[in-house]
């Protein structure tokens, strides 16, 4: 591990990172270009001049918007080395009309009191500013000198990073990341995955707007030295066996994506010709519902090129931790645990039972708290401590907790209780291991039994025809005023009507309650997040709206 723990700010780290001698490359279809991290410090010290001939100080919010590149990057250092704040602004997966687009980023640049905007050439283009919007300028137009750069003093607990929620279940809120706390978050990430500066070299194509690619991936290279590989989303999911090409090209020892993504690889590495992987040791899995079976096909695809089953490294981290919340040992593997659904639903309890029993599920463990931070799990009801496999809500406290939600003391004050974070996750420990069950929100209640709307998603997600990751389930009031379930799932087959009855079916035998409804509609229509999560509120509201597209309307 780099020792870089006494050096409590990102722009100490990064200084000590660039006399390092390691590199980043940057990947951009098949052009592949590799820059020495001294080199992107003396960029981004110029930049950082150009910032402060524009006025930028420290305690500034700057916002940046644009694809990855090794311009972004560059602006991330130099937002930092000025002693602002940076504010990156998402590209969503899936663009609906600029309009929203625009109008989603103006809201968050409002709520983020932005001082400047940074814009990509090409979408400088169709930017048109209004007169609400902050002073804004590309990349190109920061031309500097370094030796113009006045270094500054900047306060570890001032703010690094002002990162919004994903917006899954809410209006996006502005999470407040000192200094501080990121960089206890990186030394914790380090730690718990056996990070070594010598032999560790991380690959990633995940977006620079999300935590997971920011702090996880990007700004723990940036900063506790490492050799990085960083490509871009529309890299990975153009080709999706690139992914698993770069992680062979250059001996890829670490990398992270959602549980979509390796579903994606494995049909990938099925049809792919030899590659070598045998270096992989961290494939981190997270930021949505892992599910055991995806993954155990992921490695069976991935052994024949060398891939170590024990490399799979299934985590939990959200926005509020800066990333990283809990990590398993490395090369474990996944471990799992199998439950009695009956007493998981209705009693709260994790009633060990035996793979392949009736009424068994499986749900997959996600490690110990990651170094500097606790976890306890209370009862929702009245907030007691629970026993372990008792399920409750999971709570986190500890050294890289956010500070809060900027400019809203409303949502800080119900996010606290006391010290400890209210995640919003059901979940309960097991030996001290973290197993997550749902979100709070998203639990549908059926005859006093807890149903997890991922156990639906994950029965309908296996008739043929539906697309894997593509199925929302929700609950609605159905008759006598009772809780019924809707699944809306995307299909890219014609059978409709086979389709709907093989859901029923397979939806019955998983929670052994029927659907009240379901909705097939057309591939690309669900409702995500700018990261790419399921957003099932919103569709709730288009279902209850019917404005769904549907494919046989």
């Amino acid at each position: 591990m780099a020792t870089t723990s006494a050096l409590s700010t990102l722009p100490e780290r990064i200084r000590a990172n660039a006399e390092r001698g390691r590199e980043i490359t940057f990947v951009n279809g098949e052009v592949h270009v590799t820059v020495p991290w001294s080199q992107m410090l003396v960029e981004a010290e110029a930049m950082a001049a150009a910032l402060q001939a524009r006025g930028i100080r420290p305690g500034d919010h700057v916002a940046v918007l644009g694809p990855t590149t090794r311009a972004l990057v560059t602006s991330f250092e130099a937002i930092w080395l000025c002693g602002a704040t940076l504010v990156v602004m998402p590209i969503p997966m899936r663009m609906g009309s600029i309009e929203e687009f625009l109008d989603s980023t103006r809201a968050r640049m409002a709520r983020a009191d932005v001082t400047l905007l940074l814009l990509d050439p090409d979408i400088a283009a169709f930017y048109e500013p209004s007169d609400d919007d902050p002073p804004c300028c590309t990349f190109a137009d920061l031309v500097g000198d370094a030796s113009d750069f006045t270094p500054v003093r900047v306060d570890p607990d001032s703010l690094a990073i002002l990162q919004f929620t994903s917006g899954s279940t809410s209006e996006p809120k502005g999470v407040m990341l000192p200094h501080r706390a990121v960089c206890a978050n990186l030394d914790a990430i380090a730690t718990a995955a056996h990070y070594t500066l010598e032999g560790d070299v991380l690959v990633s194509w995940l977006p620079l707007y999300h935590d997971m690619g920011l702090i996880g991936l990007l700004t723990l290279a940036m900063t506790n030295g490492a050799r990085m590989i960083q490509a871009a989303p529309q890299d990975f999911l153009a080709k999706p066996l690139r992914w698993m090409e770069w992680l062979s090209q250059y001996g890829g020892t670490a990398t992270a994506g959602p549980n979509f993504s390796y579903v994606l690889a494995t049909r990938a590495l099925r049809r792919s010709e030899q590659l070598d992987l045998s270096a992989l040791r961290v494939a981190l899995n997270g930021a949505e519902p892992i599910a055991p079976d995806q993954v155990r096909a992921f490695v069976a695809a991935g052994e024949p090129h060398g891939m170590r089953p024990g490399c799979i490294f299934p985590a939990f981290g959200m926005a509020e931790t800066c990333i990283a919340g809990s990590f398993p040992v490395p090369m474990d593997g996944m471990l799992t645990d199998v439950v009695d659904t009956v007493a998981l639903e209705a009693d709260r309890l994790a009633s060990p039972s035996e793979p392949g029993a009736l009424g068994a599920r499986e749900l997959v463990r996600l490690g110990r708290p990651v170094p500097g931070l606790e976890m306890r799990i209370v009862d929702r009801d009245a907030g007691n401590p629970l026993g372990d496999r008792e399920v409750g809500e999971l709570q986190i406290a500890g050294t890289s907790v956010m500070a809060g939600y900027y400019n809203n003391p409303e949502a800080t004050a119900l996010a606290f209780d006391g010290p400890w974070l209210r995640t919003g996750d059901l979940a309960y420990l097991a030996d001290g291991e973290l197993v997550l069950c749902g979100r709070l929100k998203d639990v549908i209640i059926v005859g006093g039994r807890n149903l997890f709307p991922e156990d639906i998603e994950r029965a309908a997600a296996l008739v043929d025809g539906v697309r894997p990751g593509n199925v929302i389930a929700f609950g609605v009031e159905g008759k006598r005023g009772k809780e019924a379930i809707v699944v809306v799932a995307e299909t890219k087959g014609d059978d409709t009507a086979r389709m709907r009855d093989e859901i029923h079916a397979r939806v019955l035998h998983a929670v052994g309650v029927p659907p009240h409804d379901i909705r097939l509609v057309a591939a690309g229509t669900l409702p995500k997040t700018s990261s790419g999560k399921l957003q099932r509120s919103r569709c709730r509201v288009q279902w209850e709206r019917g404005s769904l597209e549907l494919v046989d309307a």
